[in-house]
């Protein structure tokens, strides 16, 4: 994931801003990180540089 699409991401359930945190980043990408929202307490992981932007209860189907 781009810092750059942090822009256009919002919130899935509540729609609020989203924060991110890197836990790692290569070439100028975040490989694993978190966006959290802090409007309605969620956090959304990103792994393999990809963001999980699924409500929680449809992450595990």
């Amino acid at each position: 994931m781009r810092k750059e699409i942090m822009d256009i991401l919002a919130c899935p359930q509540c729609k609020g801003r989203l924060n991110l945190t890197v836990e790692e980043e290569r070439d100028q990408r975040i490989i694993t990180g978190a966006l959290a929202c802090p409007k309605c307490a969620e956090t959304y992981p990103i792994r393999d540089a990809i963001p999980n932007l699924l409500p929680p209860h449809l992450r595990s189907l």
